[in-house]
């Protein structure tokens, strides 16, 4: 099973009778009690199947690459194989992560992270094993990078570029979803998975659901309602292929959006506004608006935390990096930053003591201590 764009379920037997009944267990303890979304509880299957793989070709001097490996059954592994997995064993899978199939860092901490949560649940939620192997292994750090964004003249750029397509059928819900981005900081998903009743009738608000199935509330600003305001009436006049559907953005086939178009389209008008150079893309609006927020010096970094709907404030942290200007705005408001340097005219030269110069001889240095008393006679 190759992965792929489509998001498989638990309640997919074809898709979960190719994994062993301890890692469905494990599966199906993060979808249902740990409340993760189907999407991450594949990522952990798929990660765990790779590590599954390369025990069993490691143990059986199988081949670690190629259709032979991608095909290593992992079905018949049970409760004694995962018991007897060793430190060594993990560390081992990793090298292979890098050498073998190139894995990035990002990658690599992704599939460490999947181990340690399945030994994790082995040994302290179900009590099967012991010892967990996984314990001690440190997660690859990750090189830390400032979020790519746009500028406040960029976005303008990408908006206009929107309104001044004159061959576009779909400008205004085009210019709604970019505005969405833009002032909201939402994720692709949250924003292709909005419905009209998440929507305040009064457009002060809209809820949408983030990672885990997580809701929140996001607040919208003159903008978003202005966009809204003009998309509306688009939206209502536009039929939609199943009745009762309740989606605000439509594709024009009159379907739900999905995440590839509303990509496409971002990609398309970051072309047309000179942008396309820059590799941007659906995620890095959601950075753009972060950082703006941040930078106009009025938003609390824990403000900023709810609104972009991070669990951890050190996942907000990358957004506080200061911009060029800010660095010298703060180098200008040093309190000696406006001391002047004497004129000129009262330096004089250096005096350079001749080499046959003795060097002046250092002072005595004090002793320390009490004074010695002097006895009375």
């Amino acid at each position: 099973m190759r992965r792929t764009d489509e998001v498989k379920t638990l309640q997919d037997h074809e898709f979960i009778a190719e994994f062993p009944k301890l890692i469905q267990d494990f599966a199906n303890y993060k979808l249902v009690y740990q409340g993760c979304s189907q999407k991450t509880v594949n990522e952990y299957l798929f990660d765990l199947r790779t590590f599954c793989r390369y025990l069993k070709a490691s143990r059986g001097g199988l081949p670690m690459t190629g259709e032979t490996f991608n095909e290593i059954d992992i079905t018949d592994l049970g409760r004694d194989f995962f018991e007897g997995v060793m430190t060594s064993e993990i560390y081992s899978f990793l090298s292979f992560t890098y050498t073998k199939r190139e894995n990035g860092v990002s990658a690599r901490a992704r599939k460490l992270s999947a181990i340690k949560g399945f030994y994790k649940y082995c040994t302290a939620k179900m009590m099967l094993f012991e010892t967990n192997p996984a314990a001690n292994i440190e997660t690859p750090k990750q090189k830390k990078s400032l979020p790519k964004h746009l500028s406040v003249e960029e976005c303008v750029d990408l908006l206009d570029a929107v309104k001044n397509d004159e061959t576009s059928k779909t400008k205004v819900r085009d210019y709604c979803i970019l505005t969405m981005f833009l002032n909201c900081g939402m994720r692709l998903s949250e924003l292709a998975g909005i419905s009209l009743p998440d929507i305040d009738p009064e457009l002060r608000s809209l809820r949408v659901t983030g990672k885990g199935a997580k809701e929140r509330i996001i607040y919208l600003n003159e903008a978003c309602r202005s966009a809204m305001t003009a998309y509306f009436p688009v939206r209502l006049a536009t039929p939609a292929k199943n009745k009762g559907e309740t989606a605000l953005f439509l594709s024009g086939q009159g379907n739900r959006i999905s995440v590839k178009t509303i990509q496409w389209m971002v990609k398309k008008y970051l072309g047309e506004a000179g942008l396309a150079y820059k590799n941007y893309s659906t995620h890095k609006l959601r950075h753009t608006a972060a950082t703006l927020m941040y930078q106009s010096g009025q938003v609390d970094i824990r403000v900023l935390k709810d609104i972009l709907g991070h669990e951890q404030l050190n996942t907000t942290q990358i957004y506080t990096h200061v911009s060029n200007e800010q660095m010298e705005a703060a180098m200008n408001n040093n309190p000696l930053a406006d001391r002047a340097a004497p004129p000129a005219a009262e330096f004089h030269a250096i005096e350079v003591p001749e080499e046959d110069t003795p060097a002046p001889e250092d002072p005595p240095k004090k002793k320390r201590g009490r004074p010695k008393k002097v006895q009375e006679t």
